[in-house]
């Protein structure tokens, strides 16, 4: 069985905030996959549902802290003793300053790198768990993180961020192979733009011809007249001497 961990702040004012997507990306889950309703559970929101795995459906549950960001392992350490869960179990899902919007990456272990709802997961269940970054980018200056993170995702990162998070959803049920690498790489795919199609030959053919640059206009008009002048015959002397004897009979 999986645990689904989505990091952020609970509250409405909270809820469009960049430091939230994490509680994003969870309920992108649960809504494609038909989780239950949340009800209060172990200081945080917990779902219960299943996800597709080679033996059938899987168990599944899915937990937003309630704690409070520095506070989240908290809920989490709660319900994997409760569920007699091992970290290997837990996958974690939360906002990462240092990859590009709409850039994911997943990884085992490894350190917080600053961010407080994971060194608050590492302190309560040690960091061997899963954690998938989702990229919101970095402000440029240091002095500007905190208004980043804790600021809503503007209008124009509305296009990125829901293909994203759908691209999570559909590819949910590959966590259960134990596989970072197959999950990674099918969000990839799935927000990759389409490739245009190839044109057939004679079309990309007569294309290239249409767009073939101009030569000089008066040489071009001299070797078009030399193309179409009627051709000179080479002279028959055998020719010219019959007309001669002809005109000397008249």
């Amino acid at each position: 069985m999986l645990l689904l961990v989505g990091l952020g702040n609970p509250g409405e004012k909270y809820a469009n905030h960049r430091h939230n997507v994490g509680f994003m990306a969870v309920e992108a889950v649960a809504e494609a996959h038909g989780f239950g309703p949340a009800r209060g559970k172990f200081q945080g929101a917990l779902q219960e549902g299943f996800l597709a795995g080679r033996n059938g459906r899987e168990k599944a549950l899915i937990l937003k802290p309630q704690t409070f960001m520095n506070e989240s392992g908290r809920a989490v350490g709660e319900a994997m003793r409760f569920y007699k869960l091992t970290p290997a179990d837990v996958v974690v899902f939360y906002d990462e300053l240092d990859l590009a919007p709409g850039k994911l990456r997943m990884k085992t272990g490894g350190g917080a790198a600053g961010h407080n709802g994971i060194r608050s997961i590492d302190a309560h269940i040690g960091n061997n768990f899963r954690r998938v970054r989702i990229g919101i980018g970095h402000p440029g200056d240091k002095a500007r993180v905190t208004g980043h993170v804790l600021g809503d995702f503007a209008k124009a990162d509305r296009d990125w961020l829901e293909a994203m998070l759908g691209a999570i959803a559909d590819a949910a049920p590959l966590l259960n192979e134990n596989d970072n690498n197959r999950f990674q790489t099918a969000v990839a795919h799935k927000l990759a733009p389409a490739r245009p199609a190839k044109e057939p030959a004679a079309k990309a053919t007569a294309g290239r011809a249409k767009t073939a640059p101009a030569g000089n206009a008066a040489e071009d008009a001299i070797k078009d007249a030399r193309d179409t002048a009627p051709a000179k015959q080479d002279k028959n002397p055998f020719a010219e001497a019959f007309q001669h004897l002809l005109r000397g009979k008249k």
